[in-house]
């Protein structure tokens, strides 16, 4: 009896245990499945998508409102792909640097979008003192010309872009916030209407978006523009000496250069004992206000740097307000950003033969438009400096506001008669240096860079 009960409670035993994991294999085959399940579905889902983002209608894309998450601010904010803040699927316009976009026909939301591209505008606007200058811009970022667009500051009228070159300038504004509207145009697309700050005094800073004033000798007339003349030639004595000075010691031998010197070799420049040279960056026109680079600038700095001379550059100016100056300091700071300047970023302050659009200006505002250029330099971490001739120092500018800058003195004899101090001195025009074919202006610099 004994024995038949043991028998029983082991077979009840191993039922049970049997029963376990029958239960247990059941469970996990069914969570397989519901896996397998699951990824197939996924898989189906984004075999799918493509063609579900491809259906999308406009008003699908666009929301119930029927505009975009960056709806009117397309021509603006360029790509937002290039945001790395973005979420995913905030990039409307990803589709477009899809390797197979071009391979496949649009729909019309993105026929849409990329018209849009193509065609928006945006406006960038500056302003320095009581003045506000607006620039309409495509997408490239170069401004738009030929076209007569009119600008809209509520309250205060519509400006039009009579010359039709992008630029619109309106001075003698209130101090003040102004809302500017760019009124439609055919086949453009125009951005959403913006606020603006108006400046109540000249704000000695450089503009950021100065380049997109700027010209090259292709854009303009050069023989009418560059006419810059040297009065040091007027007060030029006999004993004017042409030749490099043997210094002994009490200064640093350089040289200044302009296109008009052509091309140049530096390293002959440099064994020639020539240790700096002040390249011209650019002009103002004499005759329309232009803002020109030099055609030989870029050939000069990275000459000059790679033979192993410091570089410092000048800038002949034609400005006739403040505002003038700081757009021509703010020219001469972006073209000096790609190079190692050590030596100073001067204003060169001669006359333009005499039909200049700055020859006539009075002594007070001269002095003005050299303080402001050297501050606006100075302001950008560079050595803002005054060049001009003995007369021009004595008659031209009252050099007592401007000593606080670096003085650089152009008069032809063998020993200077200005009373004042400087801290330059060009002394002949008429200089000969091995790597320049014709005359060249020698310089003495007497400040330890």
């Amino acid at each position: 009896m004994d024995s038949k009960i043991k028998r029983r409670a082991i077979l009840i035993s191993i039922g049970m245990i049997l029963l376990v994991v029958i239960v247990a294999v059941s469970g996990n085959l069914s969570r397989l499945k519901n896996r397998f399940s699951e990824k197939e579905e996924e898989e189906t889902t984004e075999s799918e998508a493509p063609s579900r983002i491809a259906s999308l209608t406009e008003d699908e894309a666009a929301g119930e409102d029927g505009e975009t998450e960056d709806s009117g601010n397309y021509a603006k904010e360029g790509f937002a792909g290039s945001d790395p803040s973005l979420q995913v699927g905030d990039d409307l316009r990803a589709f477009m640097r899809e390797e197979t976009f071009f391979d496949r026909e649009l729909t019309s939301y993105e026929k849409r979008l990329l018209e849009e591209n193509e065609k928006g505008l945006y406006i960038v606007t500056t302003s320095v003192e009581q003045d506000l200058r607006i620039q309409i811009l495509d997408n490239s970022g170069a401004v738009v010309t030929g076209v007569p667009f009119v600008i809209n500051l509520k309250d205060n009228g519509s400006y039009k872009d009579q010359d039709k070159d992008g630029i619109i300038y309106i001075s003698g504004l209130r101090a003040g916030e102004y809302e500017v509207t760019l009124s439609e145009v055919a086949d453009y697309e125009v951005p959403k209407p913006t606020l603006v700050s108006v400046k109540d005094k000249v704000a000695y800073t450089a503009i950021p978006d100065i380049t997109l004033l700027m010209k090259t000798e292709a854009d303009i007339i050069a023989e009418e523009e560059d006419t810059e003349q040297k009065d040091a030639l007027e007060d030029a004595d006999d004993t004017e000496i042409v030749d490099i000075r043997d210094l002994g010691g009490e200064g640093q031998m350089g040289i200044d250069v302009s296109k008009w010197n052509g091309s140049i070799d530096w390293d002959r420049v440099r064994n020639a004992g020539i240790t700096y040279a002040i390249i011209r960056c650019g002009y103002r026109g004499s005759s329309t206000g232009a803002l020109v680079e030099d055609p030989y600038f870029r050939e000069n700095m990275q000459g000059a740097l790679n033979a192993g001379l410091k570089v410092g550059v000048y800038f002949f100016t034609q400005a006739t307000s403040e505002v003038e100056a700081v757009e021509e300091a703010s020219m001469a700071i972006a073209l000096c950003r790609d190079y190692k300047v050590t030596y100073p970023v001067f204003i060169d302050t001669e006359g333009a033969g005499g039909n200049g659009r700055a020859d006539g200006l009075d002594i007070e505002t001269r002095t003005k438009v050299c303080q402001a250029f050297c501050q606006t330099v100075e302001d950008a971490g560079y050595t803002g400096g005054i060049y001009g001739s003995r007369n021009w120092f004595r008659s031209r500018l009252r050099m007592d506001a401007l000593e606080n800058h670096v003085i650089w003195l152009a008069e032809y004899r063998e020993n200077p008669v200005y009373a004042g101090n400087y801290h330059f001195w060009q002394y002949t025009s008429s200089g000969s240096v091995d790597g320049i074919e014709g005359r060249v202006d020698l310089d003495i610099s007497y400040l330890a860079y």
